[in-house]
């Protein structure tokens, strides 16, 4: 090959290098582009522990997963459980964002905490749908239960146990964790229906939503009042309901207990006569809400067609929301509630630890 040929070769050569590298430039930048653009086929889903209440890894988290791919096939839900710690939901909220998700379905461990999480998210574009708990900052939508109406039907249904000599009973009342918003509005709603219909809360604390709390409160409760200085027992939520009966049980004391969530092990306890009753919020409709909400701010919708009313947090106003209706669970209606729904089957409740009391109750 003579000089002018090699030239030619050499020239061929670096015109092809050149486009080539052009294009893997053209391709990376592509790359960076749809990055920056954010995953549109993406929802983060934040749900805040599993010690309490097996609700969420059992319910909430494979009925949002479930409706999420109905309403959009090729979407997908990115999850992660905070496990009782604020700091570690900030580090998966954060990491979504990074990842590029934007929108986050967000049931805050503290909805306290969160004010400047969700206005950084705001202001790169992401929106946060607070699901069950409303999380303080500008939320973009808000799925729940009329919190307070639960703490209504709670007392309400403590006054049915304790039945027509109510009036002349002490109760003592375990509530939730003061951080947590939820718990301030069901005893706000409790004590509207219980005071002045019963003699007097003698007794009065949080149980932090930890049973193990919840536990030692009451304990704190009967060393201070005696056996017979209370009649009936307030407990914000079923897991607490259960570690307070066991102290009771250990005691030698029987009272009216109730809780809320009708978690199965709280439904057997009613059933057995040991919990007078739960607060039946169905799952499956406020996670569907929740998945709505959630798909229609990905694809830019209106969600107004979901969130029919709207509510106020202690830094946002104007919040659309979706807002169901809860129901007291006692023996009496089990099959007219949480079986009639689909929530459990009998043979999941009436186990053979279960099966006198079932039949008993007319659970077959």
């Amino acid at each position: 090959m003579n000089a002018t040929m090699r030239r030619a070769v050499i020239a061929t050569a670096a015109v092809s290098m050149a486009l080539s590298m052009a294009a893997c430039g053209k391709a990376g930048g592509d790359k960076k582009d749809s990055a920056a653009s954010g995953d549109n086929k993406s929802i983060g889903l934040l749900l805040p522990e599993n010690a309490s209440s097996v609700r969420y890894e059992s319910f909430d988290k494979p009925f949002i997963e479930a409706k999420v791919k109905s309403l959009c096939a090729d979407c997908k839900v990115l999850y992660n459980n905070a496990e009782g710690s604020a700091a570690k939901q900030k580090q998966q909220f954060d990491t979504l964002i990074a990842q590029g998700v934007k929108v986050i379905v967000l049931d805050a461990f503290d909805a306290t905490s969160t004010e400047s999480w969700v206005k950084e998210a705001a202001a790169k574009g992401v929106k946060v749908v607070a699901y069950d708990r409303l999380a303080t900052g500008p939320v973009a939508a808000y799925a729940s239960f009329d919190n307070e109406k639960v703490g209504e039907l709670q007392g309400q249904a403590l006054l049915d146990a304790l039945g027509p000599q109510a009036a002349d009973d002490n109760i003592v009342m375990i509530n939730g964790d003061d951080a947590d918003p939820n718990a301030g509005q069901f005893k706000a709603g409790a004590h509207k229906i219980l005071d002045g219909k019963v003699k007097k809360v003698v007794y009065e604390q949080s149980g932090e939503w930890k049973p193990t709390v919840a536990g030692q409160k009451i304990g704190a409760a009967i060393t201070q009042l005696g056996k017979d200085g209370f009649q009936g027992v307030y407990s914000a939520n079923d897991g607490m309901a259960g570690a307070i009966i066991t102290q009771l049980q250990g005691a030698g004391i029987k009272v009216p207990v109730g809780g809320q969530d009708a978690g199965l092990d709280a439904v057997q306890r009613i059933v057995n006569g040991d919990q007078a009753y739960t607060i039946y919020k169905a799952y499956k409709p406020l996670a569907d809400s929740a998945a709505e909400l959630a798909v229609d701010l990905l694809q830019g919708k209106d969600v107004k067609t979901v969130a029919t009313t709207t509510v106020d947090s202690s830094t946002d106003k104007g919040i659309p929301a979706k807002l169901l209706d809860p129901k007291v669970v006692t023996k009496a209606n089990i099959k007219d509630t949480v079986i009639a729904d689909g929530l459990y089957k009998v043979s999941d409740i009436c186990t053979a630890d279960y099966a006198a009391a079932c039949a008993a109750a007319g659970l077959k």
